[in-house]
């Protein structure tokens, strides 16, 4: 039998509150000392250099979102700007777009800025997006399909769920949010810190709740990388029904993207 014992230390709603507003905090503050360069300031800025210290900046810019990348937290423009570009920051938006491209011809990746508030950037698998699937279609490791669990219950309950809700899912699964998982470690800190952070789930305090409560909804990296109709798919086979029955679910399920997507580059 699975060995798993209580946690003493499990987040409180104030904590994980708390945590929330200083991390968008943070974000801000940081954003707030860059000014996208215009035109005119990055042409001068590329007659001041050669083109070998362009494509040598560009490079490292690539390596900087590789390595981040495989961890699945956004890149922020502060952090990109701050530790890679530097005294190039006057060139930005031309380094931006070199990179989008080496990403695009060399890696078969599209560089998408998902949130335009605090210039978060992704790397979405080009080919899958193309032909018009998402690259997860399932989950392919455990956590990801403790991340599948919650998107398809937030999904199947029109976009916002109590997470009451969702940490009673999880208990009936086995990982309790309040007990130490042998896979998951801390389930509570992996859905409210690690997939936040992630961007899959948002975490939103619920206004004029006391004790205060919150909600889950789908995060922008969701909505880019995770097919509804996989999901949708998915659970008509537990339930042993034809996913149409659904019919609202399957409209949004089998909708057509809308320009409103967030963009490549970096032209703002």
């Amino acid at each position: 039998m699975t060995q798993r014992k209580r946690l003493s230390n499990t987040p409180s709603s104030s904590q994980s509150k708390r945590q929330s507003v200083s991390f968008v905090a943070q974000e801000e503050e940081d954003d707030i000392t860059f000014t996208q360069p215009s035109n005119t300031q990055v042409q001068k800025g590329l007659e001041k250099l050669s083109a070998a210290q362009v494509d040598q900046k560009t490079a490292e810019v690539v390596q900087y979102f590789l390595v981040k990348d495989q961890k699945k937290v956004p890149i922020r423009r502060a952090d990109l700007v701050k530790h890679v570009v530097k005294e190039y920051r006057n060139i930005y938006p031309e380094i931006i777009k070199r990179a989008a491209r080496t990403f695009d011809q060399v890696f078969g990746l599209k560089l998408v800025e998902i949130d335009t508030k605090y210039h978060l950037y992704i790397l979405v698998n080009k080919l899958e997006a193309a032909e018009g699937d998402s690259p997860i279609n399932t989950p392919a490791n455990p956590k990801m399909g403790l991340l599948f669990v919650i998107l398809s219950v937030v999904f199947m309950k029109g976009g916002a769920v109590r997470e009451n809700l969702i940490w009673n899912t999880l208990k009936k699964l086995g990982a309790d949010p309040g007990e130490k998982h042998d896979e998951f470690g801390d389930v509570k800190k992996v859905v409210t810190d690690e997939f936040v952070r992630q961007r899959y789930l948002e975490y939103v305090r619920i206004p004029h709740t006391e004790p205060v409560e919150h909600e889950f909804r789908w995060g922008q990296r969701a909505e880019i990388e995770v097919s509804k109709a996989k999901i949708l798919e998915f659970m008509g086979q537990l339930h042993e029904q034809d996913p149409q029955s659904w019919s609202q679910q399957y409209r949004e399920a089998h909708s057509i993207p809308t320009s409103s997507q967030p963009s490549t580059s970096s032209q703002r």
